[in-house]
């Protein structure tokens, strides 16, 4: 009995105990109370029960007493307050420095294995597994996919970069090009030829498998180069435009002059706003410029205020005429390889006559830069932009090109959070203030191989703390940011998205080439 007394006894004093500990160290009620009240009564985060669960980041005391002399007002203010101080589940508990491991993760949640194409539907059959860059886009994307490859490449998935160039060379073969996306509706246009850098990717050494790829390359230049049999007076047909000397260089274009299926509502608001143009002249326009990848960018417009203005086809831009130089010269590359004399000779031909008109039309000297080229007007463009880095990262310019390029750069285009697209803020998503991972990897290995290391670096540092800091909040890898606030970006035809197969493979790539700049991963 005597036991069994001083048992319970014990058992009460140690409940007493721990509700005295409990007390003392209060409910976020009590040990938040201004702060608690106002965060629950402005419903800053849906469920009541998340600012509750909530870890401070400092003493309570230091928090309050920040609180009190700062006042935040509004929904907005208060949650900015929050995040700084606590660590929230589910908005702001990640970590930056797991980030690549978030990454590698993520890469099966973006696969899609192949599938035919059913009766009725837009998809595209697919012989082989492949990756989307996720969100609206459920389809594989062309230019998307080299910079996604890169990431692929970097943590280890070889064999899904095979399988997605087995992917691109079937679409070669059946439509006689890689279509902007792997859809019906697609078809009438491609995206910037990333397909000879990809193959750069590849550890595939099989002779058939080589000689297979080369075919679906040369069949591809023959699509974009298509238009060099038909050029009328004005010297332009389809994708080709002859130059005042007699040069041959390439322009975004598309098959077809209707509303895109899959903007058509946007498509003919726009032609509507177009007073004194052709609606079907303001369609070609629009999907020439979703060929291009910008969609959309003051590149392509007359008033960088209307996209009403949109002039898409009448510009010689610098990025697609630096990858197509690219595609020659791998072309030159791959027949020499397999003893075809006389296409090497032919491709490296091509590759001088296009390197020349390009120094000859794109490059600004006095402005330190490559430009698009304008067709009305005859002389280069106004807008700089980040296409200026293209020749860099394809090998085309000199040391002093570089370094003109690597101060433009600095100036203009250099922003807190990575490399803006343009300096120019317009409303449309490929202007500032967005950034997108392709062009900072372009510019970072652009500048890398060109001597510019130093810079290359910085805007790999800027960029990765930029995705790393907005991963840390959202938990989140996004399609764009905003590089001038570093946050999420806006803008576009639709709502920003979030996966994000170009995002994590730059991520990934830039990861495996500075290992600290996240402090390791």
């Amino acid at each position: 009995m005597k036991g069994s007394y001083w048992r319970a006894t014990l058992g009460i004093a140690c409940a007493l105990c721990w509700a005295g500990l409990a007390w003392a160290q209060g409910s976020p009620a009590d040990l938040y109370g201004a702060l608690f009240r106002d965060v629950q009564s402005a419903r800053v985060f849906e469920d009541g029960k998340t600012f509750v669960d909530a870890v401070p980041r400092r003493s309570p005391a230091e928090i309050m007493a920040d609180y009190a002399r700062e006042r935040p007002a509004g929904a907005a203010a208060l949650r900015a307050f929050v995040l700084t101080n606590f660590t929230v589940p589910g908005v702001n508990d990640h970590q930056p420095q797991d980030l690549r491991r978030h990454i590698r993760a993520l890469w099966p949640t973006l696969v899609r294995q192949p599938g035919e194409a059913q009766p009725g539907g837009s998809a595209l059959a697919m012989p082989a597994p492949y990756v989307v860059p996720g969100g609206r886009f459920r389809e594989m994307y062309y230019w998307d996919s080299y910079f996604t490859m890169l990431g692929l490449a970097a943590d280890g998935q070889g064999a899904l970069v095979e399988s997605m160039l087995d992917d691109f060379v079937a679409a070669i073969e059946r439509h006689g090009r890689i279509p902007n996306g792997m859809r019906t509706y697609y078809l009438s246009r491609s995206q910037p030829p990333f397909f000879a850098l990809m193959l750069d990717l590849s550890g595939n050494a099989d002779p058939q498998v080589a000689a297979r790829r080369l075919a679906a390359l040369r069949r591809e230049h023959l699509f974009w180069m298509a238009g060099a049999a038909c050029l009328d007076l004005d010297g332009v047909c389809q994708r080709v435009v002859r130059m005042p000397d007699g040069s041959l260089l390439n322009r975004y274009w598309d098959d077809r002059d209707t509303p895109r299926d899959e903007s058509y509502r946007e498509d003919v608001a726009t032609a509507a706003a177009a007073e004194g143009r052709p609606a079907t002249t303001v369609y070609r326009h629009l999907r020439a410029g979703a060929e291009s990848g910008w969609d959309y960018s003051s590149r392509w417009l007359a008033d960088p205020a209307s996209l009403a203005s949109v002039r898409t086809t009448d510009i010689v831009p610098i990025d697609l005429n630096s990858l197509l130089l690219a595609m020659e010269e791998r072309i030159a590359r791959r027949c020499d390889a397999a003893g075809d004399r006389a296409c090497t000779e032919e491709f490296k031909r091509l590759a001088a006559r296009r390197k020349a008109a390009m120094d000859r039309y794109l490059w600004v000297a006095a402005e330190g830069r490559y430009a698009d080229w304008d067709r009305g007007s005859r002389r280069p463009t106004t807008i700089v932009s980040a296409a200026t880095l293209y020749p860099l990262f394809v090998g085309a310019a000199s040391p002093e090109q570089s370094r003109a390029v690597a101060a433009t750069v600095k100036r203009v285009l250099l922003a807190p959070g990575g490399l803006r697209t343009t300096p120019h803020r317009t409303g449309q998503q490929w202007d500032t203030p967005n950034g997108w991972a392709p062009l900072q990897w372009v510019a970072i290995d652009g500048l890398r191989r060109n001597g510019e290391a130093t810079l290359a670096r910085d805007i790999a540092r800027r960029w990765l703390d930029t995705i790393a800091r907005t991963y840390g909040e959202t938990g989140k890898m996004l399609e764009k940011y905003d590089v001038e606030e570093r946050r999420p970006g806006g803008g576009g035809e639709y709502p920003l998205q979030d996966g994000f197969g170009w995002t994590n493979g730059v991520a990934s790539a830039l990861l495996e080439r500075y290992p600290d700049l996240l402090g390791g991963q």
